[in-house]
């Protein structure tokens, strides 16, 4: 059970369990993995919903972009740079590898209406509403 203390006073009593699963992740999975990657910022329109990821240096033939209802999957590789033989890392932070991250929205999508463009190593999606899901205005009428 909570104790109230610790509500009232902001502390959240899970978070050094999630900080534990967080650093286990990394451990095994490496830094992007840990907080999920690639990094997404989602918004809401009255018709459609922006996604956007950081994804420096994939090139958008690497990325691969799928929809279905309410979910969103981004999956791609980061290809890792030509070292040349006999090269040592001294600091190796950036992950490479295959990534994926599914992402849920707030409505079901037209999966024929989903644009999807990269500018600058960042990749914007917009997916628009299904018509049929639209919010429709009801007139009401005199009695």
């Amino acid at each position: 059970m909570l104790h109230p203390a610790s509500l009232i006073a902001g502390r959240d009593p899970f978070a050094a369990m999630r900080r534990m699963g967080e650093e286990f992740d990394r451990a095994l999975l490496g830094p992007a993995a840990a907080k999920g990657y690639p990094a997404v910022n989602i918004w809401q329109g009255s018709e459609a919903v922006a996604v956007t990821a950081e994804l420096p240096g994939v090139a958008p033939a690497d990325i691969d972009i799928s929809v279905k209802d309410t979910v969103l999957t981004i999956a791609g590789q980061r290809k890792a740079p030509e070292t040349g033989d006999g090269a040592v890392w001294h600091r190796r932070e950036r992950a490479f590898g295959t990534f994926s991250r599914a992402v849920r929205l707030p409505f079901r999508v037209d999966p024929d209406r989903v644009e999807a463009r990269m500018d600058n190593g960042v990749l914007r999606v917009v997916a628009y509403r299904r018509a049929e899901d639209m919010p429709r205005r009801i007139d009401v009428k005199p009695a």
